[in-house]
């Protein structure tokens, strides 16, 4: 079995969502098996921004969608959208 890097991209609610807090939140949300490698904070548009997740997971089934759902369930995020996979 193989490993994945994911970069994910999630959208907050709104400009005044804590970014910051969703980072820390999406942390503590990703199954065990899921390693985060960084989170990065970037400029979308007219003061909204969006929060960057990079992880590390085994190339197994259903991981990947598991994963995308548990960041979709945090408070605050309004959609999360797979950016860039590759195998390592």
């Amino acid at each position: 079995m193989g490993r994945v890097a994911v970069l994910f991209r999630l959208m907050p609610h709104g400009v005044d969502t804590d970014l910051e807090r969703l980072a820390r939140d999406a942390r503590s949300s990703v199954p065990a098996s899921v390693t985060v490698r960084g989170s990065q904070i970037r400029d979308v548009a007219y003061g909204l921004r969006s929060l960057l997740l990079s992880v590390v997971m085994d190339d197994a089934g259903g991981l990947l969608a598991s994963t995308e759902e548990a960041l979709a369930k945090i408070p605050g995020v309004e959609s999360v959208e797979v950016m860039e996979e590759g195998l390592l």
